[in-house]
C-alpha cells in the first residue's frame, strides 16, 4: 500500500455474485423481494433464515452458507427507500454496516454484492463509497501499527453490468483516493499534520505526478508582506519552528481547450486553541480537525489526478497555520491591513479561519482575470453555527451574486443528492455586510463580534460576506464589469464526527459536479 493516497485494499470488480475468490458475501438490499437472477440462492437462503430469525431484514444478518470451503453471507438491508425523506445514503449506510460486519467476522477478501435497484441513479458507486469509509486505516495507524495497516486484503465488487464496472472502480478509487488524503490531513493530530508535515505531506503525494505543480510559500518576510492576515494568526505559532505556517498551492490543467477553472482555498488551522480569545471550558478538544478546509482541496487534487479531466483547470490554496497561544499571539482590538488594502479591526482572536483565508482568497481574485470561466471558493469548517442552524452530516453551500444568478448552490446540491454527500443551501444577505462594515472610522471592516458564532445571529452567513469585502471581491458583484463567481463552503458540520473518522466530504459531490459531468 502506497504511504500516501494509495487505497487500503485492492479493489477488483467481478461479474460473479459468488466469485470464488471470496470468503464472505456482504449483500445489501432494500428487501428481499430485490433479489432476482443470480441472487436467487441468496434469498432461498435469506428466506429459510427468516422462519427462525425474525430479524432478517430489519438489520445486518449473518448467516454461514453451506459450501466447500465456507463462506459467511451478512446481510445488510437498506430499510425503506420510498419515504419523502429517504435518500441514497440508505445503501452507503448499508454497505458500511454489512462490511464492518463481515471484518468483525475475520473475512479478509469480501464480496460487496449491491443489489440491483433503479431508485437512485448512482446505488453501485454511494455503495462501494460506504464500503471504502469503513475500511479506511488512520495515518498515524499506518505509520505506527504495521500490523494494523489493513482491515482487509481484498474487496470484490459485484457488477451485474460487466460494461460499466472499469468505470465504476476508476471513479470509486478516484474520490476514495481523495477523501483518503482528506483525512490523512484531517484526522491526523495536531503534531504529525503541523504546517511544514502537510506541505511535506502533499509534495511527497504529488511529487511524481505530471498533472499536479506544487509550491509552498514558507519565507516569512513573503507571507507578512503578500498575506498579512494570514501572517497574524502565524505570528504566535512562528516562534515554533514545528509549527511554523505554510501556503501550500497546487494546480492542475486538463488536456484539450479550458473551459472552466476552479479557484480553491481551503482554511487549514492544524491547531485552533482560540488564541488570545482562548477557547475555555473544554472546549479546545478536536481542535485539530479544524484543517478539514484544506483537507479538502488536497484530496480534490488527488481525485483529479487519478481521473485527469479534460477542458478543466483547479488552482488550489491550502491556508495552513496554527492558531496559538503566548506572547506573540495576535488580540482583538489589532487593526491590520489586508492583502485587498481594507484596514480590519480584530474582534476576535478565535474567528481566525476567515483571517487565514481572506488574502488568500484576494490572491485568487488577482488571478482570475487571466482565467477562463473563474469560479472561486473557500472551503471551512469555520462556524458551529452551521452545525446549529443545520445539523450535523450537511454542507452548507453560499453564493456571491455572480455564481447565483447561475443557480450554482441548486446544482451543487443536486449532485450532492445523488453522490450521498448532502448540501443545504444558505444565503448571503444585506444584513451580513452591515454586521462586517467598520463600527468606527478607525477601521473599513470589522472581523467579528465577541460571541461565539452559534449565538451570534447568522453566525454561518455574515463570514462569507467577511471574506468577500476583506479580499475585494466587494467590487466584484453582479454590478461589476467584471463579475467574478465565489461560492463558500463551510464543512463544519458535514467533516464529520469527534471523536472519529473525518468523512472526506464534500470531495463527491464536487467531483460529480465539475468532473464527471
Amino acid at each position: 500500500m502506497a504511504r500516501y493516497g494509495g487505497l487500503p485494499c485492492e479493489v477488483v470488480a467481478t461479474s460473479d455474485c459468488k466469485d470464488a475468490n471470496s470468503d464472505s458475501i456482504v449483500l445489501v438490499a432494500s428487501s428481499l423481494e430485490k433479489l432476482t437472477g443470480c441472487l436467487e440462492l441468496y434469498k432461498t437462503v435469506l428466506l429459510a433464515q427468516q422462519k427462525v430469525d425474525s430479524s432478517v431484514g430489519c438489520s445486518v444478518s449473518l448467516i454461514a452458507l453451506p459450501l466447500n470451503p465456507p463462506k459467511a453471507l451478512v446481510f445488510s438491508p437498506t430499510g425503506p427507500i420510498n419515504r419523502d425523506y429517504d435518500d441514497v445514503r440508505r445503501f452507503a449506510d448499508a454497505a458500511g454496516a454489512g462490511i464492518q460486519r463481515a471484518i468483525t467476522a475475520g473475512s479478509k477478501h469480501p464480496l460487496l454484492v449491491c443489489a440491483p435497484d433503479d431508485t437512485f441513479p448512482k446505488t453501485n458507486l454511494v455503495s462501494l463509497l460506504g464500503a471504502l469509509q469503513v475500511l479506511y486505516v488512520p495515518f498515524e495507524i499506518r505509520q505506527d501499527v504495521s500490523s494494523k495497516a489493513k482491515k482487509v486484503e481484498k474487496l470484490l465488487v459485484w457488477c451485474e453490468d460487466a460494461a460499466s464496472k472499469d468505470a465504476l472502480i476508476k471513479q470509486a478509487t478516484a474520490i476514495e483516493s481523495g477523501r483518503l488524503v482528506a483525512r490523512d490531513i484531517g484526522g491526523s493530530d495536531p503534531e504529525r499534520m503541523a504546517a511544514p508535515n502537510v506541505a511535506q505531506y502533499v509534495a511527497g503525494l504529488f511529487q511524481d505526478s505530471p498533472s499536479i505543480k506544487v509550491s509552498v510559500v514558507f519565507d516569512d518576510n513573503t507571507l507578512m508582506q503578500s498575506y498579512p492576515l494570514f501572517s497574524a494568526v502565524n505570528r504566535c505559532a512562528k516562534l515554533v519552528q514545528r509549527h511554523q505556517g505554510r501556503i501550500i498551492k497546487l494546480e492542475y490543467t486538463g488536456a484539450g481547450e479550458v473551459k472552466k477553472t476552479l479557484m480553491l482555498v481551503g482554511k487549514g488551522v492544524t491547531y485552533d486553541t482560540g488564541g488570545a480569545d482562548i477557547k475555555a471550558g473544554g472546549h479546545m478538544a478536536g481542535m485539530h480537525r479544524d484543517k478539514c478546509g484544506a483537507a479538502t482541496v488536497a484530496g480534490f487534487f488527488q481525485t483529479l489526478d487519478l481521473l485527469k479531466p479534460k477542458n478543466i483547470k483547479v488552482i488550489g490554496t491550502m491556508a495552513m497555520v496554527r492558531n496559538s497561544v503566548g506572547v506573540e499571539s495576535y488580540v482583538s482590538d489589532e487593526i491590520i491591513t489586508s492583502r485587498a488594502g481594507k484596514r480590519i479591526r480584530v474582534g476576535n482572536t478565535d474567528a481566525e479561519g476567515r483571517m487565514a483565508m481572506a488574502d488568500c482568497l484576494c490572491e485568487m481574485k488577482e488571478k482570475a482575470g487571466n482565467e477562463v470561466n473563474p469560479h472561486l471558493f473557500t472551503i471551512a469548517t469555520l462556524t458551529g453555527h452551521a452545525i446549529r442552524a443545520m445539523g450535523p452530516k450537511y454542507t452548507i453551500i453560499l453564493d456571491n451574486g455572480p455564481a447565483f444568478q447561475t443557480k450554482n448552490a441548486q446544482a451543487v446540491q443536486a449532485a450532492g443528492d445523488q453522490m450521498g454527500d448532502p448540501f443545504e443551501i444558505s444565503t448571503i444577505r444585506r444584513e451580513d455586510y452591515e454586521f462586517h462594515t467598520g463600527k468606527s472610522e478607525y477601521e473599513d471592516i470589522l472581523q467579528c463580534n465577541n460571541e461565539p458564532s452559534s449565538s451570534t445571529a447568522r453566525g454561518h452567513q455574515s463570514p462569507a460576506a467577511f471574506l468577500i469585502m476583506t479580499s475585494g471581491l466587494d467590487a466584484h458583484g453582479i454590478d461589476s464589469n467584471q463579475p467574478l463567481k465565489y461560492s463558500h463552503l463551510d464543512i463544519a458540520g458535514s467533516s464529520g464526527p469527534f471523536p472519529g473518522v473525518p468523512t472526506g466530504a464534500p470531495i463527491p459531490a464536487l467531483t460529480f459536479m465539475y468532473l464527471l459531468n
